[in-house]
């Protein structure tokens, strides 16, 4: 089964420029949404304080919070001199609580040392979460990467883990058997490979590019190291129930940048940017 992101063509009329000189923008927008749009030749963009890279397709992306407000800003300027802000809404979801137990207590509330080797992991996981690479490997679109598996978890959910309220769920819980093979959901660039950290157990993170990653954590055996350029439904590693987890399971988490989206979303017929062409 296979998630496939088709990035938009919906076009935002603005009189003061030209037709040719607008963004094209997804249609009905949520929080924790990956979204993928295109813009003509020669724009800078920045949402958030940060410049969106914008391809030589004019394709850009950027990620929307989890509490994201109901109207985020873009800032756009042309190649003439001149800019503007583009206000575009989001639409507020709703969020589960869950509760979990029979969790390792020292992932849980950790002693010191426990806790400062979190934080340096936590540190090395977003470093590889700031690279900005060029590569376009996320307009192939994205796969499950276990089949046949129960959704055991979802992204946005507050957590409650051992009785102790924690940060809510940053991505996608499949339950599968312990040994089952994980696949890439896209191509990529493995940007991290670690077998054994505190929280996460064996971690695989892959840049898709344009700063967009996938997580693959909670793995039994990693088949693939820092570095390696990998094709979309590689075989990474095999399931488990290492780090943080009750239980055999995959979570898949997605992120632009700092910024945790849903990979459930990724299924959501969104357009084709890389089909819309130049305006």
């Amino acid at each position: 089964m296979k998630f496939h992101i088709w990035i938009l063509a919906a076009l935002f009329s603005v009189p003061a420029f030209a037709a040719q000189q607008d963004l094209q923008l997804p249609p009905n927008l949520q929080q924790g949404q990956l979204v993928v749009g295109h813009a003509p030749r020669g724009v800078k963009i920045e949402y958030g304080g940060r410049r969106l890279r914008v391809g030589d397709d004019g394709v850009f992306v950027f990620g929307i919070d989890r509490d994201a407000p109901p109207q985020i800003k873009l800032h756009v300027r042309y190649s003439n001199g001149k800019g503007r802000d583009q206000l575009v809404a989001v639409a507020k979801r709703e969020y589960h609580i869950e509760r979990i137990e029979g969790l390792p207590q020292k992932t849980v509330k950790p002693d010191p040392e426990t806790a400062k080797k979190i934080r340096a992991e936590l540190a090395r996981v977003s470093e590889a979460k700031h690279r900005d690479d060029a590569r376009e490997d996320f307009l192939a679109g994205f796969r499950l990467p276990v089949e046949d598996a129960r959704i055991s978890g979802v992204f946005g959910s507050q957590r409650i883990d051992n009785g102790v309220p924690q940060s809510p769920h940053a991505g996608l819980d499949m339950a599968v058997p312990t040994g089952t093979p994980v696949h890439a959901p896209a191509a990529g660039v493995v940007s991290l490979a670690d077998p054994d950290m505190i929280l996460t157990g064996g971690t695989v993170l892959i840049d898709h590019g344009y700063g967009l990653s996938s997580a693959l954590i909670h793995m039994s055996r990693l088949d693939v190291k820092t570095g390696d350029r990998i094709a979309a439904g590689q075989v990474i590693g095999l399931s488990g129930a290492t780090g943080r987890a009750s239980g055999p399971h995959v979570h898949w988490g997605f992120s632009w940048f700092d910024v945790r989206l849903d990979p459930a979303l990724l299924s959501k017929p969104v357009a084709a940017a890389n089909e819309s062409g130049d305006p």
